[in-house]
C-alpha cells in the first residue's frame, strides 16, 4: 500500500494525513474483496523499515493500525471478516498488539474473507526466524536434516496457514516487492500500478483481478494452451 506520503504531499498536507487517507482506501478495497469473493487479502501495514521514518509519522502509522485492528471502531468487522496478523511482536505498542490478539481470537469463527495485516513485518526477517526455529529443532533431534523439505520449512513461518500469494498488487509506482512476503509469493502474478494508495478504490482492486484473469499461469510448465496443442499433435 504505497504513495500514502507522497499523496499528502501533492496536497501540500502533512505526511500522517495520507495514512489517514490510505485507511479510507484500504477499507474500501476490503468491500470489494468481499464483493468478489476473494477468500484471502493480505496487507502490507508496517515493515521492519519503517521504523527509519520520523517517529511522529511511525506514531501515526501505528495508531492508525491500532484503530484498523480494534473490531469496537472498525467497521469491516461489521461483515464476515476475519483477522489475521503476521510479524514480529518486539517493538510494537501494547495497545496495538492487544487489539490485534483480541480481534484475531473475536473474529476466528468468520469465513468471508481472511484479512491478514502485515505489521513490523520484513520478508527475510520471518524467513530467518523459521530458519532458527527449524535449526534449534534439528540441533535436539526433534527434525532429522533428510527430513527438511519447503513443506516442512513453511510449518515455521510467521502464520504457517497462510496461502501462497496469487496476485501481488503494489501502488504508487514503484516495481519492485520491498521484502514483503517473499517465501509466498514465489509464484505470484505482479501487477504494478502508478496509483498512489490513498487514490485506489475497489473499481482498481476489480481491474487488477481481471488483468489476473486474463493471464496464463504455467508454474514452470507448458501451460495450459501449449499443453493442449501438443497433446492435439501427438
Amino acid at each position: 500500500m504505497d504513495g500514502n506520503g507522497r499523496w499528502a504531499a501533492e496536497r501540500g498536507l502533512p505526511r500522517p494525513r495520507g495514512h489517514a487517507a490510505g485507511q479510507s482506501a484500504l477499507r474500501d478495497v476490503v468491500y470489494g474483496a468481499l464483493e468478489l469473493g476473494i477468500p484471502h487479502l493480505t496487507l502490507y501495514g508496517l515493515s521492519t523499515e519503517n521504523w527509519k521514518r520520523p517517529a511522529a509519522e511511525v506514531e501515526e502509522i501505528l495508531r492508525l493500525l491500532g484503530e484498523g485492528a480494534d473490531a469496537d471502531r472498525e467497521e469491516v468487522f461489521a461483515r464476515d471478516v476475519r483477522l489475521w496478523w503476521s510479524g514480529l511482536p518486539e517493538g510494537l505498542p501494547a495497545g496495538l498488539l492487544d487489539a490485534l490478539e483480541s480481534t484475531v481470537r473475536r473474529t476466528a469463527h468468520r469465513r468471508g474473507l481472511t484479512l491478514t495485516l502485515c505489521v513490523n513485518y520484513g520478508g527475510r526477517a520471518e524467513i530467518t526466524a523459521a530458519a532458527r526455529k527449524l535449526a534449534g529443532e534439528v540441533a535436539g533431534g526433534d527434525v532429522h536434516p533428510s527430513a527438511v523439505t519447503a513443506p516442512l520449512f513453511a510449518r515455521y513461518l510467521h502464520r504457517p496457514a497462510l496461502p501462497d500469494v496469487d496476485l501481488l498488487i503494489r501502488t504508487g509506482g514503484d516495481h519492485r516487492l520491498s521484502n514483503f512476503l517473499p517465501w509466498q509469493v514465489a509464484y505470484a502474478e505482479l501487477v504494478f500500478l502508478d496509483t498512489l494508495w490513498p487514490d485506489l478504490d475497489r473499481t482498481g482492486l476489480w481491474r487488477a483481478v481481471e488483468t489476473y484473469a486474463r493471464r496464463e499461469r504455467r508454474f514452470g510448465g507448458l501451460g495450459e494452451a501449449a499443453a493442449q496443442g501438443r497433446m492435439e499433435s501427438t
